[in-house]
């Protein structure tokens, strides 16, 4: 494909590394802050939601945790297609700093509210927050980035995301040790640092034409959506996001109901600060560090994985990387082993290389001068409405076909004649009943009722996305250059 001192473009990685501006460092440290703030709440909230065996947990049904999701994902994903052309007309900083105080007034409101819609508005407003802060630290970027050193450029961005994103669970871990709600609190003061990152660069002119009412800003940034490629591109990676935010939204459940860390543990001498210890289970590693396997390796690989594609066509970059991410999908469901979920979980790490930053990268790359921050923020369309969608519908799934608890209590209704059992306590139940260990009750409602196959269709959407983008890269080939 290339060679490893100028994959691409001639260009060694250094010289390339070398070549990007203070701004666009400055950005990337500061999406690293907002990102570990970020993790620090998502790889557990899946479990204070909607965990039935979560001590001080909120016990939300699955569905409602769906819920929450589908309005967390449009908010925060459809908001900036609106921000990200506000972001061009009244500048990049001013909107990060708005960015900053809603989110932080975002994290307050899900400390503090533990009733179901309360604590929905808080989601909501994080999102908001996150939704206002994404074009501005975006369309920096892209001002800042080269065709030429782009790919190593976003790549790097990535990188330092994936830093924020391993670095939140140890801290989710540490704080809910103390509370639930210091998780929150301790996410708003992170976040905060951000101020003063803003006053450490110069802001870059947009490019545009920094005129017109808040109005005519609304009505350019929907009328420039109707292009037909932008709309089609939009459709066929909200299907890969369907499917990916599933490791982030489903799996943490998954893994603390169905899978068998404990000969991980043996065998690598796992340390204390990484395991959940119980009297039922033993010792496990807790499910945000076994999807922490993710961030680890792209921060590893990522920068050298986008060098050495950079010479590639970004839409077939992402036609192999969303293949191999749904192939991970399943690995990492497919069986109890906490060996298999961890491959699983590395596959798809690859995967997501090869084409989520690629996505931001393409749409950098054709958006018109002036419009960055608006085709930023069209960046996150596909993301609003495949994780909307898809949370929404693993919801349901994961109430149906995946819950233990939900299994327990249909097992022990079908099996037994025992019904009004309280989520909370089904498994204690179960065991009781059955006589059996904890595991044994485990191992019993997997082979019965086969939650692994909850997998599939996530699978089979990434599939299709991925064949999707294969015959979009052939349809747009004789309207862009060679090098986009």
């Amino acid at each position: 494909m290339s060679n490893a001192s100028g994959a691409g473009t001639g260009e060694s990685l250094r010289s390339q590394f070398f070549s990007m501006s203070r701004p666009f460092w400055m950005v990337n440290i500061m999406e690293m802050f907002e990102r570990l703030a970020y993790y620090g709440v998502r790889v557990v909230i899946p479990i204070y939601i909607a965990q039935a065996d979560a001590i001080g947990g909120l016990h939300f049904s699955q569905s409602d945790k769906g819920l929450i999701f589908l309005l967390w994902a449009l908010f925060q994903s459809l908001t900036p297609m609106i921000s990200g052309g506000f972001a061009d007309r009244y500048g990049y900083k001013k909107t990060i700093a708005a960015s900053i105080v809603i989110k932080i007034v975002g994290y307050l409101l899900m400390a503090t509210q533990t009733e179901f819609w309360p604590f929905l508005i808080g989601c909501c407003t994080l999102a908001l927050g996150t939704a206002i802060f994404k074009p501005g630290v975006q369309a920096t970027m892209c001002s800042a980035l080269t065709k030429k050193n782009s790919s190593v450029g976003w790549g790097t961005f990535y990188m330092l995301v994936n830093i924020g994103a391993f670095l939140g669970p140890p801290l989710a871990h540490f704080l809910y040790g103390i509370s639930w709600p210091a998780v929150f609190y301790g996410c708003a003061a992170i976040v905060s640092l951000n101020f003063l990152m803003l006053l450490t660069y110069k802001d870059p002119p947009a490019g545009g034409e920094q005129v017109g009412d808040p109005l005519k800003v609304l009505w350019i940034t929907i009328k420039n959506f109707f292009n037909l490629r932008l709309i089609v591109f939009v459709f066929i990676m909200s299907g890969f996001w369907l499917m990916f935010m599933q490791l982030f939204d489903m799996l943490p459940n998954f893994i603390v109901d169905w899978v068998d860390s404990s000969k991980l543990v043996a065998d690598l001498r796992i340390p204390d600060f990484m395991l959940q210890r119980d009297s039922l289970r033993g010792a496990q590693i807790t499910q945000e560090w076994l999807i922490n396997a993710n961030a680890g390796l792209i921060i590893l690989a990522v920068v050298y994985i986008n060098f050495l594609v950079s010479r590639m066509r970004r839409v077939h970059s992402m036609f192999i990387g969303i293949s191999i991410a749904s192939v991970g999908l399943v690995a990492a469901g497919f069986t109890t082993s906490g060996y298999l979920c961890l491959l699983g979980i590395l596959i798809f790490s690859v995967g997501e290389m090869l084409s989520s930053p690629k996505m931001n990268e393409y749409l950098g790359v054709i958006a018109p001068e002036g419009k960055k921050g608006l085709y930023m923020g069209y960046a996150n369309i596909p993301q609003g409405i495949g994780w909307g969608l898809g949370s929404w519908f693993a919801g349901q799934v994961y109430d149906d076909m995946g819950d233990k608890a939900n299994l327990a209590i249909r097992y022990m209704a079908d099996n037994n004649g025992i019904t009004g059992i309280d989520r909370t306590e089904a498994m204690n139940k179960l065991v009781e009943v059955t006589g059996m260990t904890h595991q044994e009750a485990t191992d019993m409602l997997w082979t019965a009722y086969h939650p692994y196959e909850l997998w599939y269709q996530f699978a089979a959407i990434g599939v299709a996305s991925a064949l999707l983008m294969l015959v979009y890269a052939k349809w747009v080939k004789k309207y862009e250059a060679s090098d986009v």
